[in-house]
């Protein structure tokens, strides 16, 4: 059984969060989310957790005098409570090097899109939503991937494909698209625990049971 952690930030709702807890109560996902680390101790993803019985720590990077001492004291939450597999729900904030390395593929993420399109620096929420409305597409989706140095642009885990309607609206794609985000990322943390994802050459290989 793994030890997940699930960062989030700012005044995040946490739906993803608890598509988590929720798969791993439920079996699907063989294991426990140990810990949620915030930025906001008054968030709602933060009561959330608390009253899913999840340990809850709000670290503000504000309070340090430095990116790297934040840094620090995230790491050493992380490994005081032997976390397996880091999960970012909401969380806005490139995570630093040392981070990146100690758990190298096993930190992951979800985005409201199908990357390489609709991804970067500046693109969450509904501004991803906006700007697949105006560029016309016909599908948008979610992607799960692990997460590396720079925003949106690690070995991709897995896809989920969402159509895109005429009368659509960025709030209604929101919606269908968070759904496809609570299904892809339980699955991609379910094999993550089976030992079934395999990183060569930046490609995600799911191997067979």
């Amino acid at each position: 059984m793994i030890r997940i952690a699930v960062l989030i930030s700012g005044q995040g709702r946490g739906s993803n969060m608890q598509a988590i807890i929720d798969g791993c109560k439920s079996g699907k996902i063989n294991g426990e989310v140990a810990l949620v680390v915030g930025v906001n101790n008054g968030a709602p993803a933060m009561e959330r957790a608390r009253a899913a019985g999840v340990a809850a720590v709000s670290i503000p990077p504000k309070s340090f005098g430095c990116e790297e001492d934040y840094e620090e004291a995230l790491l050493a939450q992380l490994q005081q409570n032997n976390i397996d597999l880091i999960c970012l729900a909401g969380y806005m904030r490139v995570l630093g090097g040392r981070i990146i390395e100690t758990y190298r593929d096993k930190i992951m993420n979800v985005h409201p899109a199908l990357i390489p399109s609709f991804c970067g620096k500046g693109m969450y929420g509904h501004h991803v939503h906006e700007a697949v409305i105006a560029r016309g597409v016909k599908f948008t989706g979610a992607t799960v991937h692990f997460v590396d140095e720079d925003y949106d642009t690690g070995p991709i885990i897995m896809q989920r494909v969402v159509a895109v309607d005429a009368n659509d609206t960025p709030d209604s794609i929101a919606a269908k698209v968070l759904e496809a985000e609570h299904a892809a990322y339980t699955d991609a943390v379910s094999l993550f625990a089976q030992g079934r994802l395999q990183v060569a050459n930046r490609r995600v290989v799911t191997l067979p049971v």
